[in-house]
């Protein structure tokens, strides 16, 4: 198999970036500093050209920092172990068993039962569903979950003779709004999309600050509510009208899949209890902490626990022993958890090189602040994450953001805030989430689609993630403390 001329130019651009770096020695860099950098530079630039497979490019610090003298192959490999990637680890393990038995499904078809389907009130529907799903699940699996409900509802609509209205528009907004409401329900809950799960540990760490689940929910999911409302007025309303009404063969569609679904099943309702308990157990730990100090809770903890007791409950039919079965899992995100592990090694030899701090002083320099200040880190933030993992993003800009504030004699949290929320909220390029990717894949939507209607977004989600960190996070923050 021959690799193509674009791939071979991504795969030399890395290395020949690293020695450029080595050579040119920027900002006067030398040493150890110039080394991590150059290695970082490698890793960043595979990362935004695909050369390779991000979880692939994330293992690249196991190699580069030991070969280099950097650090051993002990302190480089440790991050790999984060406790934030069991968490998600576990967040993925209970999504995996809502989708084997088909619960995500029944959640989404009920409320576009509910909501009714013309256009607008289909695109609705999806809207919610799918917010409401992606703050507990992640944004891709949460697409992966919507995306074949919405294709079949498109075919419904296209199949159907009476349907009088622009069907092409109501196939790009349904798509679309998937896509972007898995990223904005992501904001409302520290597990929803990690970054701000990255974010949360930086604050404790650094910081001495805990955001508990109920806390993080208390304060973002306003803001997740306001997006997803500005997404739908956004696409039914200017961009993307449909004016379908009411269709009587989608409504049957959906009434006939929920008949399908027939009544809860005896691994549904055990799946949900699990999920219920689990989300309970997330919002009220800090609650049941301060109650007794024998059993200390944390999100990771609460994570695997559920996890694990999915494989211990049976699930009451032929089908499966248990809820949760180790083959189930080879459908799981696995690369995501060595992402996670590879841009936590990558920043941490960032940040131990000083090349964090220097960054942070140069920005402390520039000399501004307050809310203009804070709309520029979100605004970049968002057209950054276009074309790097969020992940990696905030774990290598939070410590930078932290000095920037430390040097400008300001309040972290709102700037920080206004960098991690920005982080998820891509849109523009298919390859700026994996939400974007799964529905771009579908062949209903142009590129000029998704860029267009995802600068729309980015600049409407700058503003109003702006206005949040700068007004309404004080307090919040004042009031829950």
């Amino acid at each position: 198999m021959q690799s193509s001329p674009k791939r071979i130019l991504a795969l030399l651009a890395g290395p020949l970036l690293f020695a450029l770096v080595i050579l040119l020695e920027p900002f006067g860099l030398s040493g150890k500093q110039a080394l991590v950098l150059a290695i970082a530079v490698w890793m960043v630039t595979w990362w935004i050209t695909e050369a390779l497979p991000m979880p692939v490019v994330a293992l690249m610090p196991i190699i580069l920092f030991p070969l280099m003298g950097v650090a051993t192959t002990k302190a480089v490999a440790a991050p790999y172990a984060n406790e934030v990637i069991f968490l998600f680890m576990g967040g993925f393990m209970i999504g995996l068993a809502i989708e084997k038995w088909n619960l995500h499904k029944r959640i989404a078809l009920t409320i576009v039962n509910l909501t009714g389907t013309s256009g607008n009130r289909i695109v609705l529907g999806f809207i919610l569903s799918t917010g409401l799903i992606s703050m507990w699940l992640s944004n891709t699996a949460t697409t992966m979950m919507m995306y074949p409900i919405a294709m079949s509802v498109i075919t419904v609509m296209e199949g159907n003779d009476n349907t009088k209205g622009n069907l092409s528009n109501l196939s790009v907004c349904l798509l679309l709004a998937i896509a972007y409401a898995s990223n904005f329900g992501g904001l409302a809950t520290i597990i929803g999309t990690p970054p701000n799960v990255q974010f949360k540990m930086f604050l404790q760490k650094t910081q001495g600050y805990d955001f508990s689940f109920a806390d993080w929910m208390k304060l973002c999911l306003p803001l997740s509510l306001v997006l997803l409302l500005c997404l739908y007025f956004v696409m039914v309303k200017w961009l993307y009208p449909n004016n379908i009404r009411s269709s009587a063969s989608a409504r049957e569609h959906v009434l006939s899949e929920l008949r399908k679904l027939g009544k809860l099943s005896t691994p549904e309702a055990r799946v949900l209890v699990v999920f219920a308990t689990t989300a309970l157990l997330w919002i009220n730990r800090g609650i049941i902490n301060e109650l007794q100090q024998r059993i200390i809770l944390d999100d990771t903890i609460i994570a695997v626990m559920g996890a694990v007791l999915l494989f211990v409950l049976p699930s009451g039919t032929a089908k499966s022993k248990a809820l949760l079965e180790w083959s189930d899992t080879k459908n799981m995100a696995w690369g995501i958890l060595l992402l996670f592990g590879g841009g936590i090694s990558m920043a941490d030899q960032l940040e131990k090189a000083g090349l964090i701090q220097m960054l942070g002083d140069w920005m402390g320099g520039i000399g501004t602040g307050g809310l203009f200040l804070v709309f520029i880190v979100a605004l970049v933030s968002i057209f950054i994450s276009e074309v790097m993992s969020n992940v990696a993003q905030v774990i290598v800009f939070a410590p930078v953001i932290a000095a920037m504030a430390a040097g400008m004699n300001i309040d972290l949290l709102p700037v920080g805030m206004a960098m991690t929320l920005g982080a998820s909220c891509a849109g523009m390029l298919p390859m700026g989430t994996p939400p974007n990717a799964i529905v771009f894949a579908s062949g209903k939507l142009k590129l000029k689609h998704m860029t267009s209607t995802g600068f729309v977004m980015n600049m409407i989600s700058a503003v109003l993630i702006s206005l949040f960190c700068w007004y309404l996070l004080p307090l919040f923050v004042k009031a829950i403390h």
